[in-house]
């Protein structure tokens, strides 16, 4: 009798039913409050009944049509829906299936592009699983270690994780962008590095927002030097941080975005996107893919897209964002083990430390499965897993904010109390 792989880890003992919402419905009969989201994928909530219709209608038509024999309507709408979301000049799109084939797709058009070979890429990101993606991740040494030779190329220098460093933020991100310009004079010639590579906030590395001010940093850098900037916004695009994009809390404009996750409400598409002018310098045959830019996660897309915008769900975000990050504050005055409370919109991460300031990776597990058995779905991130990430769909309601905080509350205090 086949089995799942051992090596996967279930981080709830839930085995679904079915979902609608911020919803998820166990086969056990219980209702659970979903601040999953499928790692940030289900933005529109679970099953949103147009995006449901879409996918349905477009399935009665076609399936599959591989994009590079013949083109389907629905790649053709989502490019044109998903155009006028970009940031101005990124008018060129790329699809794929997956955020790490994504990542590589970009890294290639970068290397191609400005004939250089090498990657900067921040400490704490997260950018996939494969090979080339896993290169870049330094979110954990989870992700990388065990098939070793990674690729070659990549050059890691500091973000500016101020609670870590105890730095307030400015000199948080004074310190980061003085170890990029030693990273230059050191490790990687300014004329052989191809592009930089960050997440507007962190994920797997502990939902930390990048402060603005380190993106512009990065901005003018990239500027002086010919390098590119690509910013993946696989998890915090799509109106996750209260706007469409991470970076558009900042002046920034990238050379390359690479999105995923929400842009499909659970359906497998990914993109990157850059100026017309850049995407031209792809060698011919770098870009193709059996799967990539599917019909029905096109379909799914468009009508993502147009929930997004009908429902007013990146200001939701935004508002929702708001109360949610207010609550847990009060929960880190209350609770000592709660060392730092952060976030942007629906992305927010609560990070348990111990008494003398070193990450406390039990009680955060603990809460992590206390807050199951409040009927309340978490995950934990960070490097060493003490923090908890809440990624609410975009639908969510302030009542269920609400109910997720005092659910939230009562885990952390039981956990407490033992």
């Amino acid at each position: 009798m086949a089995q799942l792989s051992p090596a996967l880890k279930q981080a709830t003992p839930v085995v679904v039913d079915h979902a609608k919402g911020s919803w998820i419905y166990g086969t056990d009969g219980e209702a659970y409050l979903d601040f999953t989201t499928g790692i940030g994928v289900t933005s529109t909530g679970h099953c949103h009944p147009k995006v449901v219709e879409a996918a349905r209608e477009q399935a009665g038509k076609i399936i599959h049509a591989q994009y590079t024999t013949v083109m389907h309507q629905p790649l053709l709408a989502l490019t044109e829906k998903l155009g006028e979301k970009l940031p101005d000049g990124l008018d060129s799109v790329f699809y794929a299936n997956s955020g790490s084939e994504a990542v590589e797709a970009s890294i290639r058009l970068a290397r191609m592009a400005t004939g250089r070979p090498n990657i900067v890429v921040f400490q704490g990101g997260f950018h996939g699983r494969t090979v080339a993606a896993a290169s870049l991740t330094t979110a954990g040494t989870k992700f990388s270690a065990g098939f070793a030779p990674l690729m070659a190329g990549v050059h890691m220098t500091a973000f500016p994780y101020a609670y870590r460093y105890g730095m307030d933020e400015d000199e948080a991100v004074r310190f980061a962008l003085r170890e990029l310009d030693y990273l230059f004079l050191t490790r990687t010639a300014p004329n052989d590095t191809a592009a930089m590579l960050i997440e507007p906030v962190l994920g797997d590395g502990g939902y930390l927002p990048t402060p603005p001010a380190f993106l512009e940093g990065l901005r003018e850098r990239a500027d002086g030097h010919g390098i590119l900037l690509i910013v993946d916004e696989v998890q915090a695009g799509v109106g996750r941080t209260g706007r469409f994009w991470g970076h558009q809390h900042s002046t920034v404009r990238p050379d390359i975005v690479i999105t995923a996750k929400g842009i499909a409400s659970g359906f497998p598409i990914s993109a990157i996107a850059a100026s017309t002018d850049t995407m031209a310098k792809a060698w011919p045959g770098s870009q193709g893919g059996t799967y990539g830019g599917n019909a029905v996660a096109a379909a799914a897309g468009v009508a993502t897209l147009a929930v997004i915008d009908d429902e007013g769900l990146v200001e939701n975000a935004g508002k929702r964002g708001d109360q949610l990050l207010a609550e847990l504050k009060t929960l880190g005055d209350r609770f000592d083990v709660i060392g730092d409370v952060r976030g942007c919109g629906l992305m927010l991460g609560i990070e348990f430390t111990a008494a003398d300031g070193t990450p406390d990776t039990a009680t955060a597990a603990a809460v992590q499965q206390e807050t199951t058995r409040h009927g309340l779905l978490t995950l934990t991130c960070g490097p060493a897993g003490n923090v908890i990430r809440l990624i609410p769909a975009l639908v969510v309601t302030e009542e269920e904010i609400t109910l997720g905080a005092r659910r939230f509350e009562q885990a952390v205090a039981t956990v407490v109390a033992r």
